[in-house]
């Protein structure tokens, strides 16, 4: 496989990338739809996410429905990944380096961590636990299946992680790292890879 930069999603690949689902999606969300749920949960999509979700609105199982879903459920989806990571700071040692010493006291290390863990890109919901990290204008982030801090990724991209699957078909893309500082350093740390530099 030879490795190519990210590409920018177009709206007809990614009404390529909803029929491969296998369900009828409802309508795409609009901008000022997509806005509007930024605004309430106070994240942003990244710009493949955005593209993704104009093109249909995947429902049933295990998408979120950011049209008319529950807003307890949504919350609950946006909140897994640090909740998960706070669990491990209090039950499994956890710690990432870059926060500086580690409290003595463990409610101590979980109230830092969760200071430190507010300015960190926040993990978006795709499917069940499968997550990309909402920054805005950036494409072709892994997709990460998150349980805790163990996290792998399940697609190189959006594109790569549909087609694995929903579709059963080889990844087109080698490994592409995860795209944001801190996830970085738990997904490398999680599989054995090397964690200098984050």
């Amino acid at each position: 496989m030879t490795p190519r930069p990210p590409r920018p999603l177009t709206a007809a690949a990614a009404g390529e990338l909803q029929r491969l689902i296998g369900t009828e999606p409802a309508p795409g969300l609009s901008e000022r739809e997509l806005d509007a749920v930024e605004a309430r949960y106070g994240f942003r999509f990244a710009a493949d996410h955005r593209v993704f979700l104009g093109a249909g609105l995947p429902l049933g199982g295990r998408w979120p429905d950011w049209r008319d879903g529950d807003p307890a459920v949504l919350r609950e989806m946006l909140d897994w990944p640090v909740e998960g990571t706070l669990f491990d700071v209090e039950h499994n040692s956890f710690w990432y380096p870059r926060w500086g010493d580690r409290p003595a006291a463990t409610a101590a290390a979980v109230e830092a961590a969760r200071a430190h863990l507010a300015g960190v890109p926040q993990l978006v919901p795709v499917y069940g636990h499968r997550y990309l990290p909402g920054t805005p204008g950036r494409f072709g982030h892994p997709v990460l299946s998150v349980y805790q801090t163990d996290i792998i990724d399940y697609g190189a991209d959006l594109t790569d992680y549909v087609r694995r699957e929903f579709a059963g078909l080889p990844a087109q893309l080698d490994h592409a790292d995860v795209t944001v500082e801190f996830w970085t350093y738990v997904y490398r740390e999680n599989n054995g890879l090397p964690t200098d530099g984050f």
